[in-house]
């Protein structure tokens, strides 16, 4: 359990130390323009409060007294502002479609920091057999005690799929435990151990592998060694019937910093499949 408190408490300190780094490094490529750094959503933070007006577009925090402070109007004039003005995927109808959305007087919507239905996906370097791989993480906040923490909440590493490849109907039909096994002491069960490759036809009919529990296997063992994190971005599924992707854009225009890069329409039901890539069945709620 201390092992891997270490290994969270790691990645934490890791990403914090990564937004440092790239965000003070971009800050240095700006111009003296100081409203085009004002204007940037330096930070993850930053661009919640903006999406929900509880901070202008230059920076200030708005009171809840104050008349800007979640006011529709207003909001359907600064979202625009708070996505990827040079990509295709998140402008024109598709994107007023969205703001019209959450801007409805009836019913707005707005982001909430604490809300487990968004992710951070981490493109990480490892060392494994002397080589190196790239791996992605994703995490999630999870409360504890009075506050909350970013835990590993899934894992994509090519390597996991090869080992368990999509099962043969055939080879699965042809790969069992004959149901009268125990009256000959199982012993039966020599030929299924003898054959590790196909272990898992043994196993129940919805048996599926558990990714993250080898990716933590593989660091303690010393098979996967950190190298370092190459990039970092954001999914949002807090929004009923919508995707978006949060990433950071180093430019030395207003529109920079952490912006909308990616806008989908979604059903709850693609929903749900979606977000079983972020995070394991398990751990759900």
């Amino acid at each position: 359990m201390f092992k891997f408190k270490k290994i969270i408490l790691g990645v934490a300190f890791l990403m914090a130390a990564f937004f440092m780094q790239a965000q003070s490094n971009s800050y240095n490529n700006f111009s003296e323009d100081e409203t085009t750094l004002y204007r940037m959503n330096k930070q993850v933070g930053q661009f919640v409060k903006r999406f929900n007006l509880e901070e202008d577009q230059y920076g200030k925090t708005l009171p809840a007294s104050d008349k800007k402070y979640h006011n529709n109007a207003q909001r359907k004039k600064m979202l625009p502002g708070l996505f990827d003005q040079y990509n295709a995927r998140t402008s024109g109808e598709l994107q007023q479609f969205f703001i019209d959305d959450v801007t409805n007087n009836k019913n707005p919507v707005y982001l909430n920091f604490l809300d487990k239905n968004w992710y951070a996906e981490l493109s990480v370097t490892f060392i494994a057999d002397g080589d190196e791989v790239n791996i992605i993480l994703y995490l999630t906040l999870e409360e504890e005690n009075l506050g909350s923490k970013w835990i590993i909440s899934n894992v994509y590493y090519s390597y996991f799929p090869q080992l368990f490849p999509r099962i043969d109907s055939s080879e699965y039909n042809n790969r069992f435990l004959h149901p009268q096994s125990h009256e000959l002491d199982f012993m039966n069960l020599h030929k299924a151990l003898e054959d590790p490759g196909h272990i898992e036809y043994y196993a129940s009919s919805d048996y599926r592998p558990d990714f993250l529990t080898l990716f933590f296997y593989q660091m303690k063992t010393g098979q996967l060694k950190f190298k370092e994190i190459n990039s970092v971005k954001f999914h949002f599924f807090q929004i009923q019937n919508w995707y978006f992707e949060l990433s950071w854009f180093n430019r030395n225009n207003n529109n920079s910093g952490w912006l909308i890069s990616n806008l989908k329409y979604v059903d709850d039901k693609t929903k749900k499949e979606l977000i079983k890539s972020y995070r394991l069945c398990a751990l759900d709620k």
